[in-house]
């Protein structure tokens, strides 16, 4: 009955409708997916494996679509409503929830991080030499010379995986470079109204029942976190130059989560991480987040379970953190042990300009390949102005062609892809479009390889054009493409889509942890679509310029296969934290970072301990380290039970008497909430523990900025370490005065504290806010 009574308070916490399985029903629905988690210690002896156990256990045969061993115990199901009622009351298991789909977060950019040929973190890790790189993703396109196996040495001797074969995927797609290829597809099969009822399983017109890569994305973030030298790498002419990923000699183990057109679902992803670490990957890349804009507790999120189970192996974990910014909590992906990574700006850009009749040029971005307007002028029209909001967004048959006829199309962004507007355009007869960001956007742009003469353009570019069509009826303009600048200043900026802070899970802790370039990104394509990836883009591209926090994320994944071969002891805590601790807070005008979206200064809600610095982070001197028993007892603070926790753990754990508090997490940022209900002073106590892995004998002394109206005091003040003494504690009190606390736009202040030697700077992240209590 207890196991009951927990099942209940878990789906009450579900985004899904489970509870109404318990109810009478006079015809059965559909079956749905479920994924149970199996206390693994009630396993009988006589069962030889937890498959025959589960398939045995229950009294009616059941679907079982995945079996989890390594990273979580249990197993995902097809099943109709009766069927999942009574595996719901069996004593063995821990929790269970519905499947749910989940969306994809979606050259230059090596040097822009730092890393040089002849010295630094690419020379003392040898580019990340065989270590394995595991990408959670829509498969790979092996011939792309990004994959080239030419002159690595053999597989490393622990790598466990294999080779899957499949649809126009064989065992010779795989090489030294891609030593491993799997696929996961019974859970989208299973899916109703994609795979399963109704959905009519893979379709083989637009995708590959393989690991090979029919949309792209995977083939892209593949390459940027570990892509080979490719030279005379382009778009179209656009970025021209060497193609290389961040850790060029790293391997690749490529896992299939998600498919063309349907995403990917929960339970083929916590197969994959499964699967991930008992092959042996050092490092696993997802570029993936929740569907639904709401973030669920831990203990139902497959991404969070299966990335402690990873972590808790020593592999180190990278995730995008989404691309619905510039929205305060926004941010995703929000567990403590996943390292959350938004996105931003690099000193690259694509410009192209609107001129108007008048004379005005305005000027915007594009990777518009094709036929030149020449600086022709023809007439211009904004769909809009008549209220309807299809025609304003330029959806499928929303545009008049007796409107739009022979005409440049003023289309607004959001709801549809971008690169479709264009499609629109074109088919009511319109000869180029300018995409117009609205308010939510800003002035934040990104190029796209539209299929008609096109310029995006921010905000205020767009209504300052529709302010001219809307007093000239006779308005006319041009497009001019200027190809590939180097060297744009500033940079990095954040970008305005990429997921905000505050973590709107648990406040104590800040996400993302740190932002990497996000913004037109040149890595590896696939030949199954064409770069805008419609169906009517009939193009080849090798590569392929893309955005989104997903292209960021792969780059810290290669960060991490570098420094995870020039330490190999480190933990991902302690490679997580020399990213934090020596990431950018300017730009390259030595001017502090901005947010795209508003071209003010940008926060730690933005940039979480600021932009990847792969110059610094080979030798970060301290590093805050954490283990398992540190992740439980955070769990124990925010006041998850033992048999909740072990949901996510594996292991049964116990909460200690004394309740810890969530804000003592040894992480490399401190976030200090204060009640708003407090009248006066209040102070808040936050414990650290510093590990040296720079020269044995330092001696460190403390460095405060204190956020604006907050007193900050550090105990002790100096830190001296020896051969003997590795690690050190101090305590930071945190302490503001109600009157005197005035937080900015949004809702907290913020200010630093280091460690400095003389050679390292150690730089910890302080925010302060308020919250209402419960």
């Amino acid at each position: 009955m207890a196991s009951l009574l927990l099942l209940t308070h878990f789906l009450c916490f579900t985004f899904t409708a489970i509870i109404p399985i318990f109810s009478a029903v006079s015809a059965e629905p559909a079956a749905k997916t479920y994924i149970f988690r199996v206390d693994s210690f009630s396993k009988p002896a006589v069962f030889p494996t937890h498959y025959h156990w589960y398939s045995s256990e229950f009294t009616e045969p059941v679907n079982i679509l995945h079996v989890y061993d390594n990273v979580f115990h249990g197993f995902s199901a097809s099943l109709s409503p009766s069927q999942a009622a009574s595996i719901l009351q069996h004593p063995s298991i821990l929790a269970a929830f519905e499947d749910r789909r989940r969306q994809l977060h979606t050259t230059r950019s090596p040097q822009f991080l730092g890393l040089r040929n002849q010295k630094g973190l690419w020379s003392e890790s040898d580019y990340g030499s065989d270590v394995i790189v595991g990408v959670l993703d829509t498969g790979i396109w092996p011939e792309r010379r990004s994959f080239s196996d030419l002159n690595l040495g053999p597989v490393p001797t622990r790598w466990k995986g294999v080779c899957q074969t499949g649809d126009k995927f064989t065992a010779k797609n795989c090489n030294r470079k891609i030593i491993g290829a799997r696929f996961f597809s019974k859970g989208h099969e299973a899916a109703p109204g994609f795979g399963g009822i109704g959905g009519g399983g893979i379709n083989d017109t637009v995708e590959f029942k393989s690991p090979r890569d029919a949309d792209g994305h995977g083939t892209h973030t593949a390459s940027t976190a570990a892509g080979r030298h490719a030279f005379r790498a382009s778009m179209s002419g656009y970025a021209s130059g060497i193609a290389k990923g961040v850790a060029p000699k790293a391997r690749l183990a490529v896992y299939k989560v998600c498919w063309k057109n349907s995403g990917c679902f929960d339970s083929d992803i916590l197969a994959a991480f499964d699967s991930a670490v008992a092959d042996g990957v050092d490092v696993i890349s997802i570029s993936i987040g929740g569907g639904d804009g709401i973030s669920s507790p831990y203990y139902l999120d497959p991404i969070a379970i299966g990335a402690y189970g990873a972590v808790s192996r020593g592999v180190f974990v990278s995730s995008s953190a989404g691309n619905d910014g510039p929205n305060g909590m926004s941010v995703t992906n929000l567990a403590p042990w996943l390292t959350t990574v938004g996105a931003g700006t690099i000193d690259r850009n694509f410009p192209a300009e609107v001129i108007l009749g008048d004379g005005r040029k305005l000027s915007g971005v594009s990777l518009y390949a094709g036929k030149p307007l020449n600086g022709k002028m023809y007439p211009i029209v904004y769909p809009g102005k008549s209220g309807v909001l299809s025609a304003s967004l330029c959806m499928e048959n929303s545009l008049d062609p007796h409107l739009v006829r022979g005409k440049i199309v003023i289309c607004d962004r959001g709801s549809n892809p971008r690169v479709a507007k264009g499609m629109v355009v074109n088919k009511a007869g319109g000869v180029g479009m300018i995409l117009a960001n609205g308010v939510s956007n800003g002035e934040g742009l990104v190029g796209d390889a539209h299929l008609i003469p096109t310029c995006a353009v921010g905000a205020n570019e767009g209504d300052a054009i529709k302010s001219y069509i809307a007093s000239n009826p006779t308005a006319s303009a041009t497009i001019n493409f200027h190809g590939t600048v180097i060297g744009v200043k500033p940079a990095p900026v954040v970008a305005s889509f990429s997921g905000r802070g505050p973590n709107g899970l648990n406040p104590e802790i800040l996400k993302p942890d740190l932002i990497a370039p996000g913004v037109n990104i040149l890595a590896a394509w696939t030949d199954a679509v064409g770069p805008t990836g419609l169906d009517l883009d009939n193009r080849k591209a090798e590569f392929n310029i893309l955005s989104g926090t997903s292209m960021a994320c792969p780059h810290v994944s290669g960060a991490a296969a570098l420094l995870k071969s020039a330490h190999p002891d480190w933990s991902p805590a302690a490679i997580r934290s020399a990213m934090m601790t020596t990431a950018n807070l300017v730009d390259n005008r030595l001017q502090p970072m901005t947010d795209e979206a508003t071209g003010k200064p940008a926060t730690p809600y933005d940039y979480g301990a600021g932009h990847l610095n792969l110059d610094l982070a080979l030798d970060p001197g301290l590093v805050y380290d954490l283990a398992n028993e540190d992740y439980v007892s955070f769990l124990c603070a925010i006041e998850y039970g033992p048999k909740t926790i072990q949901v996510i753990t594996k292991s049964p754990v116990n909460c200690p008497m004394k309740k810890p508090l969530p804000e003592n997490l040894n992480y490399p940022s401190i976030a200090a909430l204060f009640s708003t209900a407090a009248k006066g002073v209040s102070s808040k106590t936050f414990f650290r523990t510093v590990t040296n892995v720079g020269d044995t004998n330092a001696e460190y002394r403390v460095k405060i900025e204190a956020p604006k109206g907050v007193m900050v005091s550090v105990k002790p003040d100096k830190l001296v370490f020896s051969e003997k003494v590795r690690k050190l504690s101090y305590y930071a009190t945190i302490t503001v005065d109600s009157k005197n606390l005035v937080l900015n736009d949004s809702g907290a202040v913020f200010g630093s504290l280091s460690w400095i030697d003389g050679k390292h700077v150690v730089r910890s992240p302080i925010v302060v806010t308020q919250m209402s209590p419960l």
